[in-house]
């Protein structure tokens, strides 16, 4: 054979072995990363029995509902703030409110923002870095019915 003419690559099976294993040797160390991530900045648990959670759930989306709140949520000048009206936009009477402000998946960076209520308007402020965020909030009518709202955000930060 005309030594010009050898080919300069040889597909071998060792060869073959060598990337078969180097692709699946990836994907598997890809994966094992991912799961990792996914159970170590897991948040936990919302509720202990979601059975016992779901019971009274009906009764209270209803009473919730009756109240005709609508939430709006703005962050601006370092403060955030939560307005709530009614159906048609007048401020509402809350007794009181209680919220957590964090990220939808960890609680690395949960705060409960200490409120002021001036003219409808809660109001505290608050350093938001750029994302998404969730306000996880209790707010509590006059008469005592419970209004409990999540409600995600984007920061532009």
């Amino acid at each position: 054979m005309n030594e010009d003419r050898k080919p300069k690559f040889r597909m071998t099976g060792g060869k073959v072995l060598g990337i078969f294993l180097g692709a699946f040797g990836i994907i598997f160390t890809v994966n094992i990363f991912m799961a990792y991530n996914a159970v170590s900045t897991f948040p936990g648990l919302e509720v202990q029995n979601s059975y016992v959670a779901s019971q009274g759930f009906n009764d209270r989306l209803a009473a919730q509902q009756a109240l005709g709140w609508e939430v709006a949520v703005e962050v601006a000048e370092g403060e955030l703030r939560v307005h709530f009206t009614d159906a048609e936009g007048n401020p509402v009477s809350v007794t009181g409110m209680t919220a957590t402000l964090g990220r939808a998946t960890h609680t690395r960076d949960d705060v409960a923002p200490e409120f002021s209520y001036r003219r409808g308007t809660f109001s505290a402020p608050v350093e938001l870095e750029h994302g998404n965020w969730n306000l996880r909030l209790l707010a509590t009518a006059p008469d005592g019915t419970e209004f409990q709202q999540r409600i995600s955000f984007w920061h532009r930060g």
